[in-house]
């Protein structure tokens, strides 16, 4: 992926709104798989997967199972019900919800449910006009620019996004920019622009734009701040974790010297949305909006175990290259939705006990060290985000 640390400005260009439509017919240069065409008078329609994908490595060939009709209907209904008595669901049968969520949200009511999981929906109300009015400045120069770049790297192979200056890139910019004059001291961070796109496939650009307030600053807080002291803090934490729930992925990873940033930054600041197979990240988007951070954690120790956590395996990964390759080109025919989701679900327990050791171990020396460097200036977290990571880290067992 893309550089995620901040870039140095240049001057903004004026090619964004030009609404030039870039071409589809390249969508397969990198020799990735394309969907099937039809024509329809005379002119080539390419067809896209039931997602929106076009091609590329998280297009779906159909081969999925399909969920009976009359099942579908009555998950719908069931989700409907709980959309109509939220608050009592959410207070007194959260673990219902929770369930339903591992079961997977019906796609007609992904965004509602993704607004109301996160509380996005109750920002938009208490804050009727400010999307527009954030809109309507103008924005950092240097900001603006990087986002622009960023916006053509953002799912190009999806039907939303394959047009350049077309209305997905034009409502990505409008949500990134608007993010960086609602916090002038965050500004931009490129790991943005993939989960503001992902939101953006799902609900209208105000809507994903407060879901994506929610995600940088109640699941993952710190995470988009320049120097990403939050993902080394958790990084660490996940190899801790790692090191007690599967020793033999651990101590080949240890044994290379790949540390935890190396792999995890795209993993934890996209939400998986750039490694797994389309069905599965949404899957664990369901859960994480749910569930919060911990599912993250609980989904790269499931990967990791399948990749690095038997000898047989191991066997083809014999120096750091040829793990690095591995784990940044996950195979889809590696990861079965169905078995991802068990596994994640029964990581609870065995999460649970290394959690606790941890957290007995550095909790109070993580808080010190970290708060003397915030008070040395050496890093940018506040101490009042630094106590949401910490407090957000210490439910990862729950």
């Amino acid at each position: 992926m893309a550089e995620l640390s901040t870039l140095s400005p240049s001057p903004p260009s004026a090619s964004l709104m030009s609404g030039t439509l870039e071409s589809l017919s390249g969508l397969g240069e990198d020799g990735s798989s394309v969907g099937s065409d039809s024509e329809i008078n005379g002119l080539t329609v390419r067809r896209t997967d039931k997602y929106g994908f076009l091609g590329g490595n998280q297009y779906s060939e159909g081969g999925e199972k399909e969920v009976r009709i009359e099942v579908a209907r009555q998950r719908e209904m069931k989700w409907i019900d709980m959309f109509c008595h939220w608050d009592k669901w959410v207070k007194h049968r959260f673990q219902k919800v929770k369930l339903r969520c591992r079961k997977g949200i019906p796609s007609s009511l992904r965004a509602r449910a993704w607004q109301l999981l996160s509380n996005s929906e109750e920002l938009l109300r208490d804050n009727p006009g400010k999307f527009e009015e954030l809109e309507r400045e103008q924005g950092e120069a240097k900001w603006l620019d990087i986002i622009e770049k960023d916006l053509h790297r953002q799912f190009p192979f999806h039907e939303m996004f394959a047009a350049r200056g077309g209305h997905g890139q034009q409502d990505l910019y409008r949500i990134l920019k608007a993010y960086t004059i609602y916090r002038p001291d965050e500004g931009y961070c490129q790991a943005q622009a993939p989960v503001a796109a992902v939101l953006l496939m799902h609900m209208p650009a105000e809507q994903a734009f407060w879901c994506l307030v929610q995600i940088c600053e109640k699941y993952l807080p710190g995470y988009y701040s320049a120097g990403l002291e939050a993902i080394q803090l958790d990084g660490e934490i996940f190899f801790s974790v790692l090191r007690r729930t599967c020793p033999m992925a651990y101590r080949h990873l240890k044994k290379f010297k790949i540390d935890p940033i190396l792999y995890m930054t795209e993993w934890f600041m996209c939400i998986f949305s750039r490694t797994l197979p389309w069905s599965c990240v949404l899957r664990v988007w369901d859960m994480f909006f749910c569930e919060g951070v911990k599912i993250v954690f609980r989904v790269g120790l499931v990967l990791l175990k399948q990749m690095l956590g038997s000898v047989d395996k191991l066997r083809e990964l014999q120096g750091m290259y040829e793990t690095m390759e591995r784990l940044r080109n996950i195979s889809p025919d590696t990861i079965r939705e169905d078995i991802l989701v068990q596994e994640v679900s029964a990581y609870g327990g065995r999460v649970h006990k290394a959690c606790f050791c941890f957290y007995s171990e550095t909790r109070v020396i993580s808080h010190f060290i970290l708060l003397w460097l915030i008070l040395l200036s050496s890093l940018p977290l506040s101490v009042s985000t630094l106590s949401d990571v910490l407090l957000s880290r210490s439910s990862l067992s729950q």
